[in-house]
């Protein structure tokens, strides 16, 4: 049976998809059968993993407003064990066509049902809103993990994200947990990201994962050839390719030793 996870943050530009993206990649590399779901309309993570979005017959539109199996829309990616519903700019205009429909805010959920035995973990990619697509994927999760750029305004609208998510565990998934809190961005020579990382600890405790996600080129040179960093980088030569690898067993480790 799958775990479920949503890496959810209403402000962009954070790290979200890159963490979602490359923590599935180096899952499925571990020997973990890993289902990723891109639910935002721009589609970043569909195109970070080399897939041309303007070629696509289904993605996670169909999923939402047609009806569509998780099946019929399910590619398979070149790195072993990683699978992807992908995502392209018509998810841009289902927030409305989903206020029409019943159990609106179930769908994913509904249509996870009849595929989460056959994966060991389904990542979900939100958008960055807190809109009906993502309350879907928090009504279909586990948990969620938030990824949280070391940054100024890193804080900012974190309460409203907080009060979406004890939303959906009141109304819609009481099996719903906070995974954790991933910093992205870090920069050590910033005196603010330092300060931040304090202020982010001082909130989240141990929910805070250890290992930060510091800035590096590579990252952002692996999702313009449509890898993950884990293929781009194979040897993990690079900070961000050892900081995802490091992240992924982290992760794994947690499941293990970490109770709430």
């Amino acid at each position: 049976m799958a775990k479920i996870v949503s890496f959810s943050n209403q402000k962009g530009g954070v790290g979200k998809t890159t963490t979602c993206m490359n923590m599935a990649a180096y899952l499925a590399s571990f020997g973990k059968k890993t289902l990723l779901i891109d639910m935002d309309s721009q589609g970043n993570a569909t195109t970070g993993l080399g897939v041309v979005k303007s070629t696509l017959k289904k993605s996670i539109y169909d999923v939402l407003v047609k009806d569509a199996t998780i099946q019929e829309c399910m590619l398979e990616m070149e790195l072993k064990n990683l699978f992807l519903i992908p995502s392209n700019i018509e998810l841009a205009g289902a927030e409305v066509e989903l206020v029409y429909k019943n159990n609106r805010e179930k769908l994913l959920k509904m249509a996870l049902d009849v595929v989460k035995d056959r994966f060991d973990y389904i990542f979900i990619d939100c958008p960055p809103s807190l809109g009906l697509v993502t309350i879907n994927a928090l009504t279909a999760a586990d948990s969620v993990i938030i990824p949280i750029q070391s940054e100024f305004f890193a804080l900012e609208g974190l309460t409203q994200l907080m009060n979406s998510i004890q939303l959906v565990q009141k109304h819609l998934n009481q099996n719903l947990k906070l995974e954790g809190v991933i910093l992205t961005m870090y920069s050590s020579a910033a005196t603010i990201s330092n300060e931040i990382s304090l202020e982010i600890k001082k909130y989240f405790g141990k929910k805070l994962f250890e290992i930060v996600v510091p800035r590096n080129i590579r990252l952002v040179e692996a999702a313009s050839h449509g890898k993950p960093i884990v293929e781009f980088d194979p040897t993990a030569k690079s900070m961000g390719a050892k900081a995802y690898k490091a992240l992924t067993e982290e992760f794994l480790w947690r499941e293990t030793n970490l109770k709430d």
